[in-house]
C-alpha cells in the first residue's frame, strides 16, 4: 500500500479550493481536513470535498493526526495560522507570500526549527516546464554566468476584483498591493534564476489609477548583486485588460534565455483561467536557437491537454509532501520564500525613504 500523510487546509478563501483539488489528486495525500473561523465557509467547503471541519487548527492537528497543513489565509495572518500548526506538530505548506513583513517569516521560520518540521512557500511557476528548462541553462553555466535580469509583468485589476474580499486593496488586510499579491512569482523566479545574494536595491512605487485603494499598483526596483549581476523589476496591475508575465535572463558570454509565464489577462486565482500556455520566449544559447519552437509547441499542447490551475499547484503539493516524506528541502523552504519578501520590503522601503537600500535588510514590523 503506498504510503499517505494526512493533509488539511486553513482557510477556505479562493485559492483553498485550487488547493482541495490537488490535495484529493496528489501523490502521497489523504485530505482529510480544513478550518476556518467562518461557520458557513467551512461547512460548506467541507460538504463539498468530504472533510472533516473545524474552527480551531490545534484540535484540527491532534484530532485527525494532520501531517501537512497548506495555509491559505489572507497573507498577514499566515504568521498565526503557520505557527499554530507548527507548534501543533504539523509540517506546513504557506501560499505566497510566505507573509506580510520579514519579521513575520523570521517567527514562521523560528517556529519551523523549534518544532523540527519543515515550512515551504507556494511557487507554482518554478514547476512550469519552461521555467525548469531556464534555470537548467543557468545553472549548468551556459550563458557564463547571469548578468542582466529583467522582470516585466503588466496587467490588470479592476475594482470588482479589490472588492472581491473585504481585505484586498488595503495595507493592513493585504500588506502591500502588485508587489505582495501578483509579483510574488515573477520576483520569486528572478532570484532564483540569477543566483547569488542581493547587495542593494532601489525602488519605488505609486498608484496609477486605482485611486480606491490604498497600495501600490505599480512598482519599479534596479537590483545589485553581489555577484557582480544587476536586475531591473518593473511591475503593474495598471494595463488593460492585462497582457503579460516574463523573466529573461542574459549571460556574460553574450547568450540570453527568457520565460512568459503570464499571457493575456493575469489570472485571478478562484476568478479566472490561465489563458496563455507559459513558453520560452527568448532563447539565443548557441546550437540551442532552434529549439525554441519545438519546445513552445511541445509546451503549448501539454499545457491544453491538462487543467493547469490544478496541475502545477499538484506539483508543487506532491514535492511539499515528498521532502516530508524523504526528510529533505522541498523546492521552496522557507528560506526561499523569505528572499521575495525581503525584495518587495525592500522596494517599499526604499521608496519611504528615498534612498537605496542594502543587504541584509533587519526585520521591521508592519509598514
Amino acid at each position: 500500500m503506498t504510503q499517505k500523510l494526512k493533509t488539511a487546509i486553513i482557510g477556505c478563501g479562493k485559492v483553498a479550493h485550487i488547493h482541495a483539488k490537488a490535495l484529493i489528486n496528489a501523490k502521497g495525500s489523504h485530505f482529510a481536513a480544513v478550518c476556518s473561523r467562518s461557520p458557513e465557509k467551512r461547512l460548506e467547503f467541507a460538504e463539498k470535498y468530504n472533510v472533516k471541519a473545524y474552527s480551531d487548527t490545534e484540535k484540527m492537528i491532534c484530532k485527525e493526526h494532520i501531517d501537512i497543513v497548506v495555509v491559505c489565509t489572507p497573507h498577514p495572518a499566515h504568521k498565526e495560522s503557520a505557527i499554530t500548526a507548527l507548534s501543533a506538530g504539523a509540517h506546513v505548506l504557506v501560499e505566497k507570500p510566505m507573509a506580510s513583513s520579514l519579521q513575520d517569516c523570521d517567527a514562521m521560520l523560528a517556529a519551523a526549527a523549534m518544532n523540527n518540521k519543515k515550512i515551504g512557500v507556494v511557487s507554482q511557476r518554478r514547476f512550469y516546464s519552461p521555467c525548469q528548462r531556464l534555470y537548467n541553462a543557468v545553472s549548468t553555466g551556459k550563458i557564463g554566468t547571469p548578468a542582466l535580469g529583467t522582470v516585466q509583468m503588466l496587467g490588470w485589476r479592476d475594482k470588482a476584483y479589490y472588492e472581491s474580499d473585504p481585505w484586498r486593496g488595503t495595507w493592513i488586510g493585504e500588506g502591500g498591493g502588485v508587489l505582495v499579491n501578483q509579483a510574488p512569482h515573477q520576483i520569486d523566479l528572478l532570484q532564483w534564476f540569477m543566483g547569488g545574494e542581493i547587495e542593494e536595491l532601489y525602488g519605488i512605487w505609486r498608484n496609477m489609477n486605482h485611486p480606491y485603494i490604498e497600495v501600490d499598483d505599480t512598482a519599479l526596483a534596479i537590483l545589485k548583486f553581489k555577484n557582480g549581476g544587476i536586475a531591473n523589476i518593473v511591475v503593474s496591475n495598471s494595463q488593460k485588460p492585462g497582457i503579460y508575465g516574463k523573466v529573461h535572463i542574459h549571460g556574460s558570454n553574450g547568450a540570453s534565455v527568457g520565460v512568459q509565464t503570464d499571457g493575456g489577462a493575469m489570472f485571478v486565482a478562484g476568478m479566472s483561467a490561465i489563458l496563455d500556455p507559459p513558453v520560452n520566449d527568448l532563447w539565443t544559447i548557441p546550437g540551442e536557437e532552434n529549439f525554441l519552437a519545438k519546445w513552445v509547441q511541445k509546451d503549448s499542447d501539454f499545457f491544453n491537454s491538462i487543467d493547469p490551475v490544478e496541475y502545477y499547484i499538484r506539483l508543487q503539493d506532491e514535492d511539499f509532501i515528498q521532502s516530508v516524506m524523504e526528510d529533505r528541502e522541498p523546492l521552496v523552504n522557507g528560506r526561499e520564500g523569505r528572499k521575495t519578501v525581503e525584495i518587495f520590503s525592500a522596494i517599499y522601503r526604499s521608496c519611504r525613504d528615498n534612498i537605496p537600500v542594502k543587504w541584509p535588510l533587519n526585520a521591521e514590523g508592519y509598514l
